[in-house]
């Protein structure tokens, strides 16, 4: 530069001030700078990685915690004058921002609070630093907090609390085991029972419609039965029933019983052999009273006695 000759890298940006006049910034190359008349500064516009060093936080309950963090940030190429002419050391202002800024974070949140959410923590970090950095070019992309570490009587007690919140949801999820095993053996039985139940109406009526099936087949059979006897016995005389009634009365005749109750019809039924019968006594009494004709007395007194 003494020289008057510049090379300007890729990722650089060269702040031209003449007499000590801001007069331009220019991108990468080969520059030519009059010595004495115009003067260069490169800025370089990579992202740096800072990594805060540990620090002493006071939370809003008063606890003391270690903290430390990383810094993700760069120069704006189109503010890169800003980081000349605007700050003396843009790299350490930004650390010494960071600190303020998390202090004031952590100071307006509890030792919970602190603990579980360090999102939260962060993106306060990030937007709080960039209204302030921007003033100087610089971008704050990415904050990270990696470890926050309470004291060690605070970090007993959180364990003893994190070891009894263990076995509460332990104790917890076992009884909602216990409970949901009792409910599905419970659903089982009434599914079980209803089944069951099911079952056994589907067998009483299959066995009523059994029965009911059986009954009317029985009650066909016995009517066509009744057809075939009522067919039968309107082709039967008088005389074919009479012996079968004699048929019975032997029946009845060779049975221990001393009284027997005999229908009306049973005298209708024996008229024709009884008419049988008169007709045949009156063809042997004419046959008796043919030889003897002559006589009127004698046959007279035959057919008295």
């Amino acid at each position: 530069m003494a020289a008057g000759i510049v090379v300007v890298q890729q990722y650089q940006r060269m702040v031209v001030q003449r007499f000590g006049s801001y007069v331009g910034t220019q991108g990468p190359g080969l520059r030519l700078l009059i010595p004495i008349l115009y003067h260069g500064t490169k800025v370089d516009l990579r992202e740096r990685v800072t990594r805060v060093p540990t620090q002493k936080y006071i939370t809003a309950d008063n606890v003391v915690v270690d903290m430390d963090f990383v810094i993700y940030y760069r120069v704006m190429e189109e503010w890169a004058d800003r980081a000349v002419l605007e700050v003396q050391n843009f790299e350490a202002a930004v650390i010494n921002l960071a600190f303020a800024t998390l202090r004031s974070v952590i100071g307006s949140l509890d030792l919970s609070t602190t603990l579980s959410e360090r999102e939260r923590i962060r993106d306060d970090v990030q937007v709080r630093m960039d209204e302030v950095t921007s003033r100087w070019g610089v971008k704050v992309s990415q904050v990270e907090i990696n470890e926050v570490d309470p004291p060690v009587g605070v970090k007993a007690a959180m364990e003893r609390q994190k070891s009894a919140d263990a076995i509460r949801t332990a104790e917890i999820t076992e009884s909602e085991g216990q409970r949901q095993a009792a409910i599905n053996v419970a659903e089982g039985e009434k599914q079980s029972a209803i089944l069951k139940a099911e079952g056994q109406r589907q067998s009483e009526i299959l066995q009523a419609e059994g029965d009911q099936q059986a009954a009317v087949l029985r009650a066909e059979g016995f009517s066509a039965a009744l057809e075939r006897i009522y067919t039968v016995a309107s082709t039967v005389d008088a005389r074919t029933m009479s012996l079968q009634y004699f048929d019975t009365l032997k029946s009845l005749g060779s049975s221990p019983s001393t009284k027997f109750i005999f229908p009306m019809e049973f005298t209708s039924m024996l008229t024709p052999f009884l008419g049988m019968g008169s007709m045949n006594q009156q063809d042997s009494g004419s046959g008796n009273n043919r030889p003897n004709s002559g006589n009127g007395s004698a046959s007279d007194g035959e057919t008295r006695n």
